[in-house]
């Protein structure tokens, strides 16, 4: 038993069965969903405990390249990270510390989430390819007290010294692999009692996760969450998704990251379904569609980035278990989905949201989708397009109607009253995405606010010219911005990286100018290419900005290497 108001477990409960039963029947679910009224909320406690009360179903499944296997069921999750919290308090993590996670995929990462939930205390998700300079910010604006990392990942801490408390993951947990000195051996939290109680009731508003964007246009944000933000806001992810009590949900994301929690935490979990992760030092798609198969994944969500690779396999020679594919992180291209549904008979679905919220738009199991639309608002969000001027529009920024609050958005941003006001004006949470709207209400990804521009007096988006792009033979990935131009103003130009097999040549460049003018308006029409690595944030998102810059900066002899023009033609 715990000192939380039982009402808020049930409440909660009622919210998720109702989006269960209507898990295909979208106008239904949209209509009459409501968010839980919550006063004092413990996810962790208050409702997967109970779950995994004599649940001996896998909740967590982590396979590696080389064979090894961590099958752990609801009940023992539950167990070991009480078991976990009572060992953390007995360091000193108390309610309202910030902790610092810093682990790859591995169980000690679910168990530790799962022990901070139940303490109270702030968890601050962080890469482990993180830089000195991002750590020194989490520190600083993040306040961190205790960090829990892996073994190998304890030397990145050596240039910040202090009263922090240190614990380190060894690397064979259980085989006496041992940590550095000055560091607890997380180990040691196994001669733990497996009994917690914790130290009071938490509140629903109480603050559970501070995440630092990935920071692709300025110093990173710090993303505040709650308990109920995050855990509760999820069932708008899990609708999305379309997971299912038993399914065996893979999404390929890092930890550190919100899509992490997003699916490989809140929203599987949310619906009593597996989290499966597979382990891998550098992707490999053949060995990746291997081990779908052999797992039997039911659900399967990843980047444009991972599609792009699976796709140039023979998708249909593999016979899945899948019934879901979802696409997050940035919008997929029609040829992706295309090729996808070809071979699995599944048309893989998109879906909208942000390290500031949970799912808002997406296209749910059971619905007509339109191709290239990310879909319809999710249960309980109001979504509205405005202009630059405030008004409704059918294309303008993507926006959230405050009357009332959506659950699923963070209460703000740290220590930031100014960039939270901005971001919540005139009523409405401002994405900062552009999007346009069509007649049955279906949504379309334009692109970020700031990357929009104009050539010739016309406005691009980017992500329509890529979408072409992307369809050609040779093309891996692209990436399109302005580039100066003393007569339009500015050209579209595309920077591409090749699919294996291609090499860049000036024949090449030519035929890719040639597909694309062949596919858009002659107003959208690509001037410049260029070959070369595209530029990404650690969270796999290309940064458009750099490139923007890059352009912005040239001066009028400057020439890129790798870079072809198409051939001027008269009155053109």
């Amino acid at each position: 038993m715990t000192p939380s108001d039982p009402r808020g477990a049930a409440a909660f409960l009622q919210a998720r069965d109702f989006l269960l039963r209507h898990r295909e029947d979208y106008p239904t679910a949209y209509r009459d969903f409501r968010w839980p009224e919550l006063g004092e909320f413990n996810w962790a406690l208050d409702y997967f405990d109970p779950m995994a009360s004599g649940n001996e179903a896998p909740a967590l499944c982590i396979v590696d390249e080389g064979g090894r296997e961590d099958r752990v069921s609801f009940a023992a999750m539950s167990r070991r990270s009480s078991q976990l919290a009572n060992w953390l308090r007995g360091l000193g993590v108390a309610r309202g510390d910030r902790v610092l996670l810093m682990m790859p995929n591995e169980v000690a990462l679910w168990e530790t989430m799962l022990a901070c939930m139940k303490l109270g205390a702030v968890i601050v998700p962080t890469t482990t390819l993180v830089a000195a300079d991002d750590l020194a910010d989490r520190f600083d604006r993040g306040a961190v007290r205790h960090v829990v990392v892996s073994a190998p990942a304890t030397a990145k801490f050596d240039p910040f010294p202090g009263d922090y408390t240190r614990i380190a993951v060894p690397e064979r947990r259980g085989e006496g692999g041992g940590v550095p000195a000055g560091w607890h051996d997380y180990d040691a939290s196994l001669a733990a009692p497996q009994a917690f109680a914790p130290d009071g009731p938490t509140r629903a508003d109480d603050p559970l996760f501070l995440y630092f964007t990935s920071g692709t246009t300025s110093r990173p944000k710090l993303v505040l969450h709650t308990h109920r933000s995050y855990p509760v806001g999820h069932l708008s992810t899990m609708y999305w998704i379309g997971l299912k009590p038993g399914d065996v949900h893979w999404n390929i994301s890092s930890p550190g990251w919100a899509k992490h929690a997003w699916s490989c935490f809140f929203a599987p979990w949310n619906a009593g379904a597996t989290v499966f992760i597979y382990n891998y030092a550098r992707f490999n798609a053949p060995a990746a569609l291997e081990v779908l198969v052999r797992q039997r994944v039911t659900s399967l969500c990843a980047p444009p980035t991972v599609w792009r690779m699976l796709m140039q396999q023979d998708l249909a020679a593999y016979r899945t278990s899948l019934r879901e594919l979802v696409g997050a992180g940035e919008p997929l291209n029609p040829e992706v989905i295309d090729i996808v549904r070809r071979a699995w008979g599944i048309t893989i679905r998109d879906g909208f949201g942000q390290t500031e919220t949970s799912a808002q738009v997406g296209n749910p199991p059971g619905q007509p989708i339109k191709p290239g639309s990310m879909g319809r608002p999710l249960p309980g969000f109001q979504v509205a397009l405005l202009d630059p001027d405030g008004r409704p529009a059918d294309e303008g920024e993507l926006c959230l109607s405050l009357s009332p609050r959506p659950t699923g958005l963070m209460p703000g941003y740290q220590d930031d009253d100014e960039r939270t006001s901005a971001a919540m004006r005139d009523g409405h949470y401002h994405t900062g995405d552009v999007a346009a709207r069509d007649a049955d209400g279906y949504i379309t990804y334009v692109g970020r606010a700031d990357d929009v521009f104009k050539a010739s007096d016309y406005r691009i988006s980017p992500f329509e010219l890529e979408s072409v792009l992307i369809e050609h033979e040779a093309v891996a990935e692209a990436a399109v911005v302005p580039s100066p131009d003393p007569i339009r103003l500015a050209v579209p130009k595309a920077i591409v990286a090749l699919r294996a097999g291609f090499a860049p040549s000036p024949e090449l460049a030519q035929s890719i100018l040639a597909f694309a003018r062949g596919r858009l308006a002659s107003y959208k029409r690509i001037r410049i290419v260029e070959f070369g690595e595209l530029p990404k944030t650690l969270s796999g998102k290309i940064r458009r900005v750099e490139l923007r810059l890059r352009e912005k900066n040239r001066g009028p002899s400057d020439a890129w290497a790798m870079e072809f023009r198409e051939p001027e033609k008269p009155g053109e």
